[in-house]
């Protein structure tokens, strides 16, 4: 690539020399791209969608189902057949019993090669035992997966509501500060005109002054739910995160009561399934255990080739023993083999039975026996929390739903008494006191409107997610922020 730099004629010489490092360091910068700092615009259900397939809770709820998966098939190998395949060589340096018997025990090379099948047929019925053990691990993770998405996309909506609240909240205190600036003008213009006193002012300025703590703890607030919001979908904290949805309020209590008014049974909460399949599990490792006080029987056959040669190197043909094979002047009866491989072929049937192994298998079975009471206890624990949880959440849906419906009109009388205050103040009617009550009423009144929208959702997805149902997705709309 040519690059063609152009100075006016009155820099010279001078003026290039000295523009062409930075050149250079601008090439040599575009050259390493720098990190996205794009935006990133995220709606709601983008949320919820983001965080059930990439937030490490739900790949470390996934990578334990994959594990149960392999257990699975660890437990089945034992109960299939066995195929081995092994080969041997191995060179005898001296051999005694050759030196004392005789030299039929003295071959000094020795290749092998076998094949082995074996099968397990009876073990004391650890093999269908640990398969039912795994088949409930494998179960009890994939109800601890459903448990962990619930979990997870309520965590994840509570995390976006605040961030939006938030904003809320800050943009609430940063209208306040603007009242409090325009009464400030307000209040010097009637000092000018004789109709407000030096104190007015002072007190105008210190109400201005006072707000600000309010609004920066705003900004504090916002930034955290934001970082909460990124921890929980993996979002970089370099990039700019943009909040595109709210709740659309008029649409909000239709969905709120499609869950409130579901009069239908609490079905089984995927966490007490859970609980109870690794109960079962563990009653599985109990029968494991006490397996290793039953006798095993397996049976095996092998079979393969075997070849002795006389001198080193490896046979290249099958054998054959004969008189043939002898050296000349032998015997007529004395048979000789020709360094070849010969079959060899085994059958046979293996039964074992310890009858005393140093209490290893009571210690097992001691074991296993004080995990499944463990299981049951923590199944018991398990049932009484979701009791709980379902019933807070209802109380919690009843006090929620009053504060919205009490927070509903609230607003707009507050605002409506804080207008009628402020006319009254500019005609002399009514004391600077008046307005600020008046506007610190606004101010709860909007803040706890806010809130009280976002509890009311809150408290029914959590509702939903403590009876086992299907968590809805809030009502939307654009955001206009």
């Amino acid at each position: 690539m040519i690059y063609h730099i152009s100075f006016p004629k009155s820099l010279g010489v001078a003026a290039w020399l000295l523009a062409t490092p930075a050149v250079l360091s601008a090439q040599r910068a575009g050259a390493v791209p720098a990190p996205a700092t794009d935006t990133v615009r995220l709606s709601i259900d983008e949320a919820v969608t983001r965080v059930l397939r990439e937030s490490d809770e739900s790949q470390l709820a996934a990578a334990q189902v994959d594990i149960a998966e392999a257990q699975v098939t660890s437990s089945r190998a034992a109960g299939l057949p066995q195929l081995r395949l092994a080969g041997n060589y191995s060179q005898v340096i001296k051999n005694a019993r050759a030196e004392i018997v005789g030299a039929i025990f003295g071959q000094n090379f020795n290749y092998s090669s076998n094949l082995n099948l074996s099968q397990s047929i009876f073990q004391g019925g650890r093999i269908f035992a640990g398969a039912r053990a795994a088949g409930d691990v494998r179960r009890s993770a994939r109800f601890t997966v459903a448990e962990t998405r619930a979990r997870l996309s309520v965590d994840v909506q509570r995390a976006y509501l605040t961030a939006l609240l938030q904003r809320e909240l800050e943009a609430i205190q940063t209208r306040n500060i603007e009242l409090a600036v325009a009464r400030i003008g307000l209040v010097e213009q009637l000092q000018g005109a004789g109709r407000a006193s030096r104190y007015d002012v002072l007190r105008a300025r210190v109400e201005r002054t006072n707000l600000e703590p309010t609004l920066l703890q705003s900004r504090a607030a916002r930034e955290l739910a934001d970082i909460e919001l990124r921890r929980l979908l993996n979002l970089p904290a370099f990039r700019p995160l943009s909040l595109t949805s709210e709740i659309d309020t008029a649409a909000l209590r239709t969905v709120v009561q499609g869950v409130a008014r579901d009069s239908s049974p609490d079905p089984v909460r995927a966490s007490e399934r859970a609980a109870q399949m690794t109960l079962d599990a563990r009653g599985e490792g109990v029968r494991v255990a006490r397996a290793d006080l039953m006798p095993t029987i397996s049976t095996f056959i092998q079979t393969g080739y075997t070849a002795l040669p006389s001198n080193n190197g490896f046979p290249t043909v099958w054998g054959n023993a004969s008189n043939a094979n002898c050296p000349a002047g032998s015997l007529p009866t004395r048979v000789c083999q020709n360094n070849g491989w010969f079959p060899d072929r085994t059958f046979g049937v293996q039964v074992q039975w310890p009858l005393f192994d140093g209490l290893r298998a009571k210690g097992n079975i001691d074991l296993a026996q004080a995990q499944q009471r463990v299981a049951r206890l923590q199944l018991a624990q398990e049932r009484e929390q979701v009791a709980v949880e379902r019933a807070r959440a209802r109380a919690e849906f009843v006090r929620a739903e009053a504060s919205y419906d009490a927070q509903r009109e609230n607003v707009g009388e507050a605002d409506e008494a804080f207008r009628i205050a402020s006319l009254r103040f500019e005609r002399g009617l009514a004391t600077q006191l008046e307005v600020s009550d008046a506007q610190f009423l606004l101010l709860t009144a909007r803040t706890n409107a806010a809130r009280a929208t976002i509890d009311y959702y809150l408290a029914a997805a959590e509702l939903a997610r403590a009876r086992g149902v299907d968590i809805p997705l809030p009502p939307t709309r654009p955001s206009t922020r």
